[in-house]
């Protein structure tokens, strides 16, 4: 469920312009309906995936899957353009300056989750993360940009 909320987090953070899907087709799964055009370019994008499931809204297309071992998610606007892509990462692949902050601003705090969001265009700005972290009163997401900077993104409870 959290692991839900967070994605959810994340996709918010896309500013999507909704337009008219192209020729729907039934996922592999058949757990939802994936446009032709975000299924083509799925595919054309992440050849070697295995296990893709599909999770599809007005604002996006959301593909899960596995590809080298290493669960990701890809989501995409209607139109088939890559929004990004998401990964769950261990809290050491932090930039240094980063967790020093992290640790500085949220004393008592502890890292539960940390997904990697690489927005795919090969820029040095491309990665961003975001931490989950929790203490015995409360559970917030920091984002964490490209230069390390930490920033308040949501309250989780």
């Amino acid at each position: 469920m959290k692991k839900l909320f967070i994605s959810t987090a994340i996709a918010a953070l896309f500013t999507v312009n909704v337009f008219a899907a192209n020729t729907i087709s039934k996922s592999v799964d058949g757990s939802d309906n994936v446009s032709y055009s975000v299924s083509a370019k799925f595919n054309s994008d992440f050849s070697r995936a295995e296990n893709v499931t599909w999770k599809v809204t007005p604002q996006f297309q959301k593909a899960t899957f596995v590809i080298d071992g290493v669960k990701k998610s890809a989501f995409y606007t209607i139109k088939g353009d890559l929004i990004g892509v998401t990964e769950n990462v261990q809290y050491r692949e932090l930039p240094a300056k980063a967790k020093k902050e992290i640790g500085a601003k949220y004393e008592g705090y502890f890292a539960n989750e940390v997904i990697k969001l690489d927005n795919g265009d090969g820029g040095l700005d491309s990665v961003v993360y975001f931490v989950d972290l929790k203490s015995s009163k409360e559970e917030v997401l920091v984002r964490v940009t490209p230069s390390a900077g930490v920033y308040f993104f949501q309250q989780v409870k």
